[in-house]
């Protein structure tokens, strides 16, 4: 039991207190990982205010997804899924909030520790770990298999470990060697067993992929998701420190915080002046393969401004003038591209790349450049 004493201080003779001379008190980063559905919020609003630096959280609602994972009123919003946005213009960073869907991944200060840091000159960005981010890997397989292994301790579910073939598919495709296997084809494996992996990636017909003990080797696909991707894989990875940054914060790891720098498919950023007969495109709104709308472009004129910007039929539209779409209908999105008389810049990503990114559970595809 402490007492406090007014004249003594705390009587804890193993407790003292110091002045903070070189900014040590200033607390560390933490990180949220927010998860709602459709039809709800966070649970929180992001502001920018008038003589207060940073992005600021408020109005955290009572007994919201925010407050419940810890959330609190004035905190400083360092990084979402991975990104350092402390510096980023505050619109775009309530955009890349709203891109990431309903599942988010937070880094806050403390406010005090905040203007605490900024005093004293600190790099915030050096405050955070360098690289938190899963990786997302399309593998195509060559004529020797896929180019990795897996391996995974008896009588534990869901710890697949990968070993890479060197110069293989896999490392061509970023799978980093010792790397944890994730997800396959978007769906989770932390559920399966040693034993029902192995199972699940014996092929019919045939004596098993791997060899040695705890090697479920060269073939770590289920039959059912093989015959839909044929000879091409999706895996989400995450080193070995990812892995343990995740598991020690109690944070679990999806497909909308990947890095997806290794993936061949990207969105696209076409600038184009207007011409005399205009851009020279048709935007038309139809249903995308999740089931919501999106925005399409269409009737692209031959030697006009969109195809000599590099424009393709059925490209999806994703942002207009750096601004995501996500939320906007058909009109609030034509307007957007006549904001500016003569010119627009469209982030576009076309029908292969959308189809893969709503696969694997992205969420918004403006968001998968590196």
């Amino acid at each position: 039991k402490f007492e406090f004493n007014p004249k003594d201080g705390i009587d804890n003779p193993a407790l003292t207190l110091t002045e903070d001379t070189d900014g040590e008190g200033v607390g560390e980063p933490r990180f949220y990982f927010l998860s709602k559905g459709s039809t709800e919020t966070f649970g929180f609003c992001l502001h920018e205010e008038l003589g207060c630096r940073g992005h600021v959280i408020r109005q955290v609602e009572l007994g919201g997804m925010a407050q419940r994972r810890g959330l609190q009123d004035g905190d400083r919003l360092l990084q979402v899924n991975g990104h350092f946005v402390d510096h980023m213009d505050h619109c775009r960073v309530v955009q890349k909030i709203k891109a990431s869907g309903n599942q988010v991944l937070l880094a806050v200060l403390d406010g005090d520790s905040y203007e605490a840091a900024k005093a004293l000159g600190r790099d915030l960005s050096q405050m955070l770990p360098a690289d938190i981010r899963p990786r997302l890997c399309h593998i195509t397989r060559d004529k020797s298999g896929f180019g990795f292994s897996v391996s995974s301790p008896e009588g534990v579910k869901g710890t697949f470990q990968l070993s890479v073939r060197q110069n293989g598919p896999a490392e061509t495709a970023g799978v980093p060697p010792g790397s944890w296997l994730l997800e396959l084809n978007g769906a989770s494996v932390r559920s399966y067993s040693r034993t029902q992996l192995a199972r699940k990636v014996r092929a019919p017909g045939t004596g098993g992929w791997g060899t040695g003990t705890g090697s479920v080797a060269e073939h770590p696909v289920f039959p059912i998701q093989l015959k839909q991707s044929g000879n091409k894989v999706t895996l989400l990875v995450a080193s070995s420190a990812v892995e343990e940054f995740y598991r020690l914060r109690g944070l679990r790891v999806t497909a909308a915080l990947a890095d997806t720098s290794w993936l061949p498919f990207k969105a696209r950023e076409l600038h184009m002046v207007k011409g005399p007969a205009g851009y020279g495109f048709l935007l038309k709104e139809d249903d995308c393969r999740s089931g919501a709308t999106g925005q399409f472009l269409w009737d692209v004129d031959v030697g006009l401004p969109a195809e000599q910007a590099g424009m393709k039929e059925g490209d999806r539209l994703l942002a207009v003038n750096g601004e995501s779409i996500e939320g906007l209908d058909h009109q609030q999105t034509v307007l957007r591209i006549r904001a500016r008389d003569d010119q627009v810049t469209l982030l576009v990503i076309d029908p292969a790349g959308d189809e893969f990114f709503q696969s694997v559970g992205f969420g918004d595809p403006a968001w998968s450049r590196p």
